[in-house]
């Protein structure tokens, strides 16, 4: 039987390239993403693979879109295997008192309640699908551990990220559901291309940082995808081997 995925954030970066490693290894993938036509450019680039994929747009800070989603995955497959919670955005460099509140709620939003929005509702459905059981990868980063200067919004949210993987990991084990999380640390992306350029440091400078290649991220994600539900990596960093991060720099 055919192993079930989810994957919000499927339309472009991290999202959409571990989509296309899930299809290439033969899950059936849910992409799930705000814009129909860049879900449909992701399953274009499956190719043959694209057959096993489908496109179910959602807006994962509306928890109403989110458990409307989760009702068409429990109508269409009548279970899930696996959620990988990738959805998040980021702002520019903003010093604290320069956060509006709008865009605050914005971050928390997305990367906190929508994070849990689709973590509660896979949970739900993991625990009563037979045979029951699942897993779930939250993307957290490496501002889950370390904040980057000129980042308290996203940084609040992805150390928020972290409790609900460690809250949900321990409330799994009953449920045979296993919860871990992918911490991210410069990958090659559109998102990150400001970084090759420069990007402000702790210091007050702009240096260009190293990148790693998405490849790295997939073969990561795919390892914690592959696990027996009987063992979990529970936190795992991946990032370029020279970016400014451990000690100081």
């Amino acid at each position: 039987m055919k192993k079930i995925a989810l994957v919000t954030g499927a339309s472009s970066g991290i999202g959409q390239a571990c989509a296309l490693g899930l299809l290439s290894e033969g899950w059936q993938v849910v992409l799930v993403g705000r814009r129909a036509d860049a879900l449909q450019d992701t399953l274009a680039k499956a190719g043959a693979n694209a057959a096993h994929g489908v496109a179910m747009p959602a807006d994962v800070s509306s928890e109403e879109q989110v458990k409307a989603l989760f009702e068409k995955v429990r109508a269409q497959f009548g279970r899930l295997d696996l959620l990988f919670n990738n959805a998040g955005i980021s702002l520019p460099t903003t010093m604290p008192g320069d956060v509006t509140g709008d865009d605050w709620r914005r971050m928390v939003d997305v990367n906190l309640n929508g994070a849990f929005y689709c973590l509660s509702y896979a949970f739900k459905l993991m625990q009563e699908q037979s045979p029951q059981g699942g897993r779930i990868i939250n993307n957290g980063s490496i501002s889950a551990h370390v904040p980057r200067f000129g980042s308290i919004a996203y940084t609040a949210t992805k150390h928020a990220v972290s409790g609900l993987t460690r809250a949900a990991s321990l409330d799994g084990r009953a449920f045979n559901i296993a919860v871990g999380q992918i911490d991210i640390g410069n990958v090659a992306s559109d998102m990150t291309e400001r970084m090759a350029k420069g990007v402000a440091q702790a210091d007050g400078s702009i240096k260009a940082e190293p990148r790693m290649d998405m490849s790295a991220v997939v073969d990561t994600f795919l390892t914690m995808s592959r696990l027996p539900l009987s063992a979990n990596i529970l936190f795992t960093t991946v990032m370029a081997t020279n970016m400014p991060y451990v000690g100081r720099g």
